[in-house]
């Protein structure tokens, strides 16, 4: 039921967003202003705390629990598993968002400060990192680790509903369970879909910088197909191998990149941006992460800090679930450092050379950066190469980087949307992945036919609503689970060292029992009466 009805809502919702995408974009956006308007202080309050119950796991006492149980080997290696997390996570915002956030917020800065100023531009960078740091990554790490624990600890489906056994009982089998899973994967497909149609303009406006091909729907379209062809390939092999080998090359392809633009880019002015930016994020993380602005009319922390935060609640089903699937083994320790603090420090390093780079040109370098952002976000990027030697060769790898994390995030989507509308766990079926695979793209495709896109990501900022909630309970549920878990391995350790030193006892006192028989045999003695 859940794979049937949520296929046909994420269809039903691409066709009416499509034949009437002006009421539909206007009926979310009029939902979602009511949503940052009386909600937007509870998306802040409850990722903040997300960071805090995570960092409490990885230093607490349950985290030297296992994923799996405590004979559990990882089925990847670090690299292979860092990759991956890092492709599927945040793979093509990365790209389409390094150069492109922080010229944005040095037009529109935020805390009131002068636009096109020094301190607008540290404050972009600074606002950069806080969005693309450690609070999405939390948030992704919440979900993975709830459904990983309860899949892989406690035989569970790998589904949303799971996590509320701890609170609901039995009843999360019933059609409450259905209802959360099937509100995950209409959001999950909706997510998947927009972002893919998002890289698709990128992709598109690369190829005609480099090649001079037009970047019209027609382009659009045929990116869209060649993709779908690619990824359904990849979601075939497995994740063992497609999604697996495609990570690490593009994990590698995108170092690559990162050190030529270092390079060839003003290479000491990135490395003092990333100190300088890490500091001041540090710094200031408690103040961002509850900062709103009431007393003001400013909408910039809605405009950007809230949408982001309701962005990644609503993606962490689908990220949450394909981390699960892939961290099979890790300790809880080691989990919350490799998903939330290495990608971290992987997009602070990729911010600080693109940002960086792109704001050095517009505030030293003449170029004009603002003017290549009124030309949409897809181009900033691609403007910026222009003022760097080997442009075209870095314009042809952004657009390798791009269409491989493109394949990559849709064969974790197709993967994740299978087995979230499947009752059984393990890998889905793959008529479902094929299933899934054919709606995104149509979705995505429908969506830039009509220019819906941006309707879509608005209603899925909306669904984000419930799912904030849930992360509440998920946190109740995880730590009783855990705390249980605990109790049970310090009980399992009591047992088992009682064992050892009943078993130590009775072999000294067998040897006891030796040595006195052999003396008795040396000494002549008849046996302990005589003595």
């Amino acid at each position: 039921m859940v794979f049937r009805l949520s296929l046909f809502l994420v269809i039903a919702l691409a066709v009416v967003a499509g034949l009437a995408p002006k009421p539909f974009e206007a009926a979310s956006g009029a939902a979602l202003s009511e949503v940052i308007q009386h909600a937007g202080w509870m998306y802040l309050v409850i990722v903040f705390l997300t960071l805090i119950f995570l960092g409490y796991l990885a230093f607490g006492p349950m985290g030297g629990l296992r994923i799996g149980g405590r004979d559990a080997e990882p089925e990847f290696s670090k690299p292979a598993w860092l990759a991956m997390l890092f492709a599927a996570g945040m793979g093509i915002g990365l790209v389409f968002w390094g150069a492109a956030e922080p010229i944005s917020h040095v037009v529109t800065p935020p805390e009131g400060l002068e636009p096109k100023t020094p301190q607008a531009a540290r404050a972009a960078m600074r606002y950069t990192f806080f969005h693309w740091g450690l609070h999405p990554w939390a948030v992704y790490a919440l979900l993975g680790l709830a459904i990983g624990w309860f899949q892989y600890n406690r035989k569970g489906r790998g589904l949303i509903s799971d996590l509320l056994q701890p609170l609901i009982g039995d009843r999360h089998l019933g059609w409450m369970g259905k209802l959360v899973n099937i509100v995950a994967v209409v959001a999950t497909a909706i997510g998947v879909a927009t972002t893919l149609g998002f890289g698709t303009m990128q992709i598109s406006a690369g190829l005609d910088r480099v090649f001079g091909l037009p970047s019209g729907l027609g382009m659009q379209l045929t990116v869209i197909g060649v993709c779908f062809v690619l990824y359904m390939a990849s979601s075939a092999s497995g994740v063992e191998r497609g999604i697996k080998w495609l990570s690490s090359f593009n994990l590698a392809l995108a170092g690559v990149l990162l050190v030529a633009v270092a390079l060839l880019g003003p290479t000491s002015f990135i490395f003092d941006t990333f100190t300088t930016s890490l500091g001041s994020y540090l710094d200031n993380l408690v103040q961002m992460s509850l900062r709103l602005s009431p007393f003001s009319t400013s909408t910039w922390v809605a405009d950007w800090t809230i949408f982001y935060w309701a962005w990644w609640i609503s993606w962490s089903p689908f990220v949450g679930t394909f981390i699960a699937r892939v961290s099979y083994g890790r300790t809880v320790r080691e989990f919350v450092f490799g998903v939330v603090i290495m990608p971290a420090l992987l997009g602070f390093a990729w911010f600080s050379t693109f940002g960086g780079t792109a704001l050095w040109e517009q505030v030293f370098g003449g170029v004009d950066m603002v003017g290549a952002l009124a030309a949409g976000y897809e181009t900033v990027l691609f403007r910026m190469y222009d003022a760097l030697p080997l442009s075209t060769l870095l314009s042809g790898l952004s657009i390798v980087l791009l269409v491989i994390f493109f394949v990559t995030s849709a064969d974790s989507a197709v993967l994740v949307l299978g087995s979230m509308s499947s009752e059984s766990p393990g890998d889905p079926p793959l008529t479902h992945k094929f299933a899934w695979g054919i709606a995104i793209t149509l979705i995505a495709a429908a969506m830039l036919i009509a220019g819906g896109l941006q309707a879509l990501q608005t209603l899925v900022i909306v669904t984000a609503l419930p799912f904030a909630l849930l992360m509440v309970a998920v946190m109740f549920g995880l730590y009783r689970v855990l705390h249980l878990d605990v109790l049970r391995e310090k009980a399992e350790e009591r047992r088992a060292r009682r064992a050892i030193e009943e078993w130590i006892a009775r072999e000294q006192e067998q040897q006891a029992q030796a040595a006195g028989v052999v003396t008795d045999s040396r000494s002549g003695a008849a046996g302990p009466q005589q003595r």
